[in-house]
């Protein structure tokens, strides 16, 4: 998701393979053992195959919104609060949304610790729209996907919580025209076909 957001927004185009992981083609294995997506192969056969590294590849070709430049702070601080969210936070969102897939996991455990992080978010917020300021910034494309995941494991929990600035945040995100370009659903890709143009238009 979110690196689909970075490539939408830096006017780059690219063919989409939509995969099913269950089924994993013999190309996005041969691309990336590692068989997880996104996967993108670049015009030279470079593969970048983490989610953060193609959002940073994407706006350092454009950067039309700036998200690479903060309004507030700088791309240390940046960096640092989306590690925690790719680090503590989504382990704790895996093993509060997946509890099943971990042993000896405490969903409700995880699920207070995942809060932790959230509050942080929540203070960040207060008196401003974004993480870093009056304008979107890496920091928010690059986390708001993962707090989506996290508030749909239990919403009537998630909206009853005392974030209220965390909550507008999430829904302004959600209700942005860009978000529901990049969540169009798009048919498995099948080897020895051609995929489909990603975006189909930037707005």
């Amino acid at each position: 998701m979110r690196a689909r957001l970075a490539v939408a927004v830096s006017g780059q185009y690219c063919e989409l393979r939509e995969v099913v992981l269950r089924a994993k083609p013999a190309e996005l294995l041969a691309a990336s053992p590692k068989g997880t997506v996104p996967v993108l192969v670049l015009p030279d056969g470079k593969v970048i195959d983490q989610s953060l590294d193609i959002m940073h590849w994407a706006l350092t070709q454009r950067d039309p919104e700036q998200w690479l430049t903060p309004d507030r702070g700088s791309s240390t601080d940046m960096a640092s609060l989306i590690q925690q969210c790719d680090g503590p936070f989504k382990s704790d969102l895996d093993r509060y949304k997946y509890p099943d897939r971990y042993e000896n996991t405490n969903a409700l455990a995880h699920r207070a610790a995942g809060a932790e992080y959230l509050m942080e978010l929540d203070r960040r917020l207060q008196g401003q729209d974004h993480l870093f300021g009056a304008r979107r910034s890496l920091a928010d494309m690059a986390i708001a996907p993962f707090v989506r995941q996290f508030a749909h494991v239990d919403m009537a929990w998630f909206e009853a919580q005392p974030w209220p600035a965390l909550i507008r945040w999430l829904e302004a995100f959600l209700a942005d025209t860009r978000f529901a370009q990049i969540m169009e659903k798009y048919a498995a890709w099948e080897s020895g076909t051609e995929g489909v143009r990603f975006p189909p238009d930037v707005g």
